[in-house]
């Protein structure tokens, strides 16, 4: 796999002395930073494909004139909580 270089990142002494106070036994300054920019990519990939589905539904709902009642809503939301909270229990 060919790697790439990122640009020089320059921050304060607070910054740089608060990500060293928090790098774990044998981390590495460039491996911390090299997480954070992965983890940081990916959370924006799921926000902007949450959004996009949320504007396709947006335009679904428009065109179909199907849309859900605020009940409706409520009640599936409240679905996956009580499943998500017996996935947790079960654990």
């Amino acid at each position: 796999m060919k790697v790439a270089s990122l640009p020089p990142l320059r921050v304060t002494q607070e910054t740089r002395a608060a990500v060293e106070e928090l790098l774990r036994d044998g981390e590495s300054l460039s491996a911390f930073v090299e997480e954070a920019v992965r983890l940081n990519v990916e959370r924006r990939q799921v926000q902007r494909e949450f959004l996009a589905r949320g504007l396709a539904a947006g335009e679904e709902a428009r065109r179909t004139g199907d849309y859900a009642t605020p009940e409706e809503v409520m009640s599936k939301l409240r679905a996956m909580r009580k499943a998500h909270a017996s996935r947790v229990k079960g654990k």
